[in-house]
């Protein structure tokens, strides 16, 4: 191989290497801004190019300032089977039973009924996609404190005559073997 091919490879080697590492340097400052923005706490209007982490921020912004419905929407349209969507169901479930317990504190407790079912059954679909979320376990645990499921196996059992015979009782000569 002559000098001068091996000039051109090597000077196209470090072209590709250079545009590459000007789209990485972009792609990184690009990150940077909306890491800056995030931080610093006017994050920008809800645009469909707004990256999901940024979206996810604006929810956690939007739910401390105490816009919960805001909040609860931004997480429901981020819900998915990614870890992303994974980490928004669960926090949209923690809202949910941050609203039971301000509900069931006041005047009509009542009404947190609806809201505990809902962050139960959001809690459940977590933990069917991963059921090693442990968070996700704890809390349901927690909410099914406050408001237990009905058990279908605690149904009273059916009523019996009073006057009905019972067999092993009436039977002559037969032990039922017990001491």
């Amino acid at each position: 191989m002559s000098s001068q091919r091996r000039t051109r490879v090597v000077l196209g080697v470090f072209a590709v290497v250079a545009a590459a590492a000007a789209i990485d340097g972009a792609h990184t400052w690009r990150q940077h801004l909306w890491n800056k923005s995030i931080v610093s706490g006017p994050l920008p209007a809800d645009d469909k190019d707004v990256p999901v982490q940024v979206r996810f921020a604006q929810a956690h912004a939007r739910a401390d300032s105490g816009a919960d419905d805001a909040a609860l929407r931004l997480y429901r349209s981020l819900e998915d089977d990614s870890p992303l969507g994974q980490a928004a169901r669960y926090n949209s479930a923690n809202l949910l039973m941050r609203q039971a317990v301000v509900v069931q504190a006041g005047a009509e407790p009542g009404k947190a009924i609806a809201l505990i079912e809902l962050a139960k059954e959001i809690y459940r679909d977590v933990l069917r996609v991963d059921p090693q979320y442990w968070d996700a376990r704890y809390n349901l645990e927690r909410a099914q404190r406050l408001l237990p499921d009905p058990d279908e196996m605690d149904v009273a059992p059916p009523e019996t005559r009073r006057d009905a015979e019972r067999a092993a009782t009436t039977m002559r000569g037969y032990s039922p073997g017990l001491p």
